[in-house]
């Protein structure tokens, strides 16, 4: 998502930026204290202190400078800022320190201290074996080649076949790990396109794609970013074909992997974090309510943790997923009332990180506060987040676009707005089967909604008996379960045949499954 407040790449990069981290520049930048570097930071000054990035204001700021200098300035302070940046995090995260130790090595060489280079390659290799970081390897074992090739190190006649066996074996490694992201990556951007399998069709077609896709044999994997890219394609997989106990099986291998290496979640934490999100889809898809609360509480005490707290980009991340797992939870338990206090918090959220958020999230987030509106009878605010997701671009997740407006119809519906009910069937049926998106369910629902919109409730009963008779078949149909993971129509139907709120018709579910 573009930030609704500027697009500007230094603005952006300025309002980013913590406390501590102005400071640092600030320190960092005065060191040279060149003539340059003062009009610099009076750019920054001017950009910081500013709401949106309007550069004629700027320019009155900043007197004695024309707009062809700005842009050299702003491009200076860009570079100044990375390189500020750069400095204060290189402890925090494992792959400066790396290239760090890398840049050392390469100073000790061009200088002609070929053993005193070797000896920092050695820790540095060591250090990076310990945290997974192949591709580092490889950089490093090239600059040994190179030097061993070159000059006479003393290093032993074994050095060779040494530098040999370790290129080939990281190069193997490379390699498995090259095609099993490439495959987690094909697969989750087929899902953010598409949504779920639809049909025999789609179904086929992603098996296919999987399975010629998966060109690594899954007994012959043991690495971490090996098993991690492995474990993330069964992920998409499963959940694009809403096969949802493999889903379950290898969300949690996923979050094992660093339950058994603890420190490799400082080190991928966005990893992580997805794992998490993944491993609590999978339970509220399958209802399981106690796994669903005890993994909530694991996610809410990580949120506090350091590795959560490291970057903006994390923390982003840790409070969309937490926002969409708490939803989920009232969803599942039918406390609609509850899960709406949430929403200010969310609304909050959404403004702090506003910048960083893609339109992909920010467009489930509204459907989810939509779907809690609705649950909870508040069928106009519901309204009001789905025009949020129908007048958007339909460019991606065509099923979310499509449940949206069966959504927006059945909260008309219930308003008994009847004179725009009959065209709003009609515009919605279209939308869905140009996307061939139609369900036996959904078109139930149409018929249903097309043949009663002018009955009255007394009329109207018997035929939602014979359509609760209709869909509750349904219920564990592969190809039926998206449509009840995104609108749990079987509740809505049942509260309007027993004449309960539907809240109380999905917590009364939620009870009688815990003394199962």
């Amino acid at each position: 998502m573009m930030s609704n407040r500027s697009a500007d790449i230094l603005f952006q990069l300025v309002k980013s930026l913590q406390k501590a981290e102005k400071r640092h520049f600030k320190l960092y930048i005065k060191r040279s204290s060149s003539r340059e570097d003062l009009k610099i930071i009076q750019l920054f000054d001017a950009i910081d202190k500013a709401k949106d990035y309007n550069e004629p204001q700027i320019l009155k700021k900043m007197p004695g400078v024309e707009k062809p200098q700005l842009a050299n300035l702003k491009a200076h302070l860009y570079k100044e800022l990375l390189a500020s940046l750069r400095l204060l995090k290189s402890t925090e995260s494992i792959d400066l320190q790396l290239h760090e130790q890398l840049d050392y090595a390469r100073i000790l060489y061009n200088r002609g201290l070929y053993l005193q280079s070797l000896r920092i390659l050695e820790k540095a290799k060591d250090l990076a074996k310990s945290y997974h970081q192949e591709s580092f390897l490889i950089q490093v074992i090239s600059l040994e080649k190179k030097i061993e090739t070159l000059h006479i190190t003393r290093s032993g006649e074994g050095a060779a076949d040494r530098l040999t066996l370790e290129a080939n074996e990281v190069n193997e490694q490379r390699s498995m790990i090259t095609a099993l992201s490439n495959l987690a990556l094909q697969l989750y951007q087929w899902y953010v396109k598409h949504g779920h399998a639809r049909n025999e069709k789609d179904e086929k077609g992603v098996r296919q794609f999987f399975k010629e896709n998966l060109t690594v044999d899954p007994q012959k994997i043991t690495g971490f970013y090996q098993q991690l890219y492995l474990c993330q394609s069964y992920c998409w997989y499963a959940f694009i074909r809403q096969d949802f106990l493999m889903y379950y099986r290898y969300s949690k291998k996923w979050v094992d992997l660093f339950k058994n290496e603890p420190v490799m979640i400082s080190v991928e934490t966005g990893h992580y974090i997805k794992g998490m999100h993944n491993l609590l889809t999978a339970n509220f898809n399958l209802r399981n309510f106690r796994n669903f609360d005890k993994y909530l509480g694991r996610f809410e005490r990580f949120t506090f943790s350091k590795p959560a707290n490291q970057h903006d980009n994390f923390r982003m991340q840790a409070f969309v997923y937490l926002t969409s797992a708490r939803i989920n939870q009232h969803l599942m338990k039918g406390t609609f009332g509850e899960g709406l206090k949430l929403v200010p918090v969310i609304e909050e959220g959404l403004q702090e990180f506003d910048m960083y958020i893609d339109r992909h999230r920010v467009l489930v987030i509204n459907y989810k506060m939509a779907l809690l509106y609705f649950g909870n009878g508040d069928y106009s605010r519901s309204i009001d987040h789905l025009q949020i997701i129908i007048n958007g671009p339909v460019d991606m997740r065509i099923d979310l676009q499509c449940y949206a407006r069966l959504l927006h119809l059945m909260a008309h519906f219930e308003m008994g707005n009847d004179e725009i009910i009959e065209s709003l069937i009609k515009s919605v049926f279209r939308f869905m089967s140009r996307m061939e998106n139609l369900t036996v369910v959904e078109q139930e629902m149409f018929k249903f909604l097309k043949n009663n919109v002018y009955e009255s409730a007394e009329k109207l009963k018997p035929e939602l008996k014979k359509l609760l008779t209709r869909i509750k078949q349904f219920e564990k149909n592969r190809y039926e379960t998206r449509v009840f993971s995104y609108l749990d129509i079987i509740s809505w139907v049942e509260s309007k045949v027993y004449g309960k709120p539907m809240s109380e018709v999905i917590y009364d579910k939620y009870l009688q499954s815990r003394h199962r």
